[in-house]
């Protein structure tokens, strides 16, 4: 029998003392607006061997079994990855043609719901671009398509942020999808989500963008984890970010970006300028 699905998120109480101060709640409301799903129950890591993703000290109405409302925390990123991947030409058939392929976004390019997405000066053209992500649960290597769905969480919404004049410049990517502040992901993981057939797309300002599916993905869920562990070790609380199908369109400081999943709901950040200085060599 299917579980049904859960949410499970990365919280920081509004009174926090310390700013890593971090917990875990979950949520088993179907509806995600409601009274009930308002409502959350601290529990324990779901990463319990990584240690970047455990819990903080205990507090007074912060122990597992709490139960606390939505409006005392603030989201963050679902986990605290020590990798963060993405698939490269993964949709349809033209994506399933190719071998797969897969690239390395750095972990510090991570941030939470809400956070702001910081462009760099000189960069002509930055896109969106909203992704089904993979949580990994549990230390996996070598899985088969037998075994590969038991390494899961669940999954979450990545944005694979992504400044195409430095795809074009830079071979390997790096510098186009690990800025920091590139990857966005959030709100929470769902576990027990069937997740092959869930509506993706953006809202850029408020405009929805042409929207796809995860069925339009070449390579699927279980046959990207064999690929991947079949070259490295994937830890809990990793993020596998499985393509974008769906139609994107370049931002700009002031924009609003939401990227959206059927059953996992919205991701929302807004974009600003880098303070940092721009690109000198």
């Amino acid at each position: 029998m299917t579980a049904l699905p859960r949410r499970i998120a990365r919280v920081r109480p509004l009174t926090a003392a310390q700013p890593a101060e971090q917990f875990f709640v979950a949520s088993g409301a179907l509806d995600f607006g409601s009274v009930d799903g308002s409502t959350w129950t601290v529990m324990d890591s779901p990463f319990p061997a990584s240690p970047a993703n455990a819990e903080s000290q205990p507090r007074q109405g912060w122990e597992p079994g709490d139960l606390v409302r939505e409006d005392s925390f603030t989201f963050l990123a679902p986990s605290v990855p020590r990798n963060v991947l993405g698939m490269a030409h993964n949709t349809g058939q033209p994506g399933r043609d190719l071998p797969p392929q897969a690239f390395h976004k750095a972990a510090t390019s991570v941030i939470g719901p809400g956070d702001a997405i910081e462009l760099a000066h000189g960069m002509r053209r930055v896109d969106p671009e909203a992704e089904l992500a993979i949580v990994i649960g549990s230390t996996a290597r070598g899985l088969t398509l037998a075994d590969a769905r038991g390494a899961v969480l669940g999954f979450t919404i990545g944005n694979d942020v992504t400044c195409r004049d430095r795809q074009e410049s830079d071979e390997l990517w790096i510098s186009a999808k690990s800025q920091d502040t590139f990857t966005p992901a959030g709100p929470w993981v769902v576990t027990g989500l069937d997740e092959t057939d869930l509506a993706v797309d953006v809202v850029l300002n408020g405009t929805p963008l042409k929207a796809a599916g995860t069925q339009d993905l070449g390579w699927k869920v279980d046959e990207i984890l064999v690929y991947l562990t079949s070259f490295m070790t994937l830890h809990p609380g990793d993020l596998v970010l499985t393509g974008f199908p769906a139609e994107c369109a370049p931002l700009s400081p002031g924009d609003t970006v939401a990227c959206r999943v059927q059953g996992i709901g919205e991701l929302v950040n807004p974009v600003v300028a880098s303070p940092w200085p721009g690109q000198t060599i």
